[in-house]
């Protein structure tokens, strides 16, 4: 039986330019179903952008985080922000948590996973709510209907930890650079899709062109 190719997506759900990419993702995702189901499998890396701290986030980086939703806003128009973030929270550069959960979420079963994701990036850039903070990790968990107990057992688990690092790992090793990213690994060979953010059937395109015959 010949090996299925994989599609790798990278991404962080507290990275600015994912939640901007999610809509053109969804697509892109739905696009395959019907069509490869036998050539083409799909995987979602949790790459992490910034490891675990309590410390402030220092006001120069607020100020660039800043600048790049307000550069979102107009390179992908629709994308929404809520800037009373900045003044309603304590924001610290810190978003590996935010990707436990992911993971932790993703233990639960079924598309638990995504629904954390999905989660996480409403309350950080629509509802002013902090993902950084286990607190509101835990609450979001409770409301798209998790075991919260479960989750918040879970949440720094030697075994999340784990399946953290060994993602983050194999994000070095296909050569990521940022996020998001897709990368397409066909009978031995990775190569890196050109994401875009308005229009997925030209990353639609670009997969099905660089997918071996069968």
């Amino acid at each position: 039986m010949t090996e299925k190719a994989t599609l790798y997506y990278a991404h962080d759900p507290m990275c600015s330019w994912c939640w901007a990419f999610a809509p053109a993702w969804e697509a892109l995702r739905e696009s395959f179903g019907p069509d490869c189901p036998d050539r083409l499998q799909i995987r979602k890396l949790l790459g992490g952008l910034a490891p675990d701290s309590d410390e402030p986030m220092p006001e120069p980086m607020q100020h660039y985080l800043q600048q790049t939703w307000s550069a979102i806003r107009l390179r992908v128009p629709g994308t929404r922000f809520n800037f009373d973030f900045w003044t309603r929270c304590r924001p610290r550069r810190s978003t590996w948590p935010a990707c436990r959960a992911v993971i932790a979420a993703r233990g639960q079963g079924g598309a638990c996973d995504d629904a954390m994701v999905r989660a996480v990036q409403r309350a950080y850039y629509l509802d002013a709510r902090n993902p950084s903070d286990r607190d509101t990790l835990v609450a979001l968990a409770g409301e798209i209907g998790l075991d919260a107990g479960r989750f918040e057992t879970d949440l720094d688990s030697a075994e999340t930890r784990a399946a953290h690092d060994a993602e983050m790992g194999l994000v070095q090793r296909l050569g990521v650079r940022g996020f998001p990213s897709l990368v397409l690994a066909d009978g031995g060979r990775a190569r890196e899709i050109e994401v875009s953010f308005t229009e997925p059937d030209r990353m639609r395109k670009q997969v099905l062109a660089l997918l071996r015959p069968r």
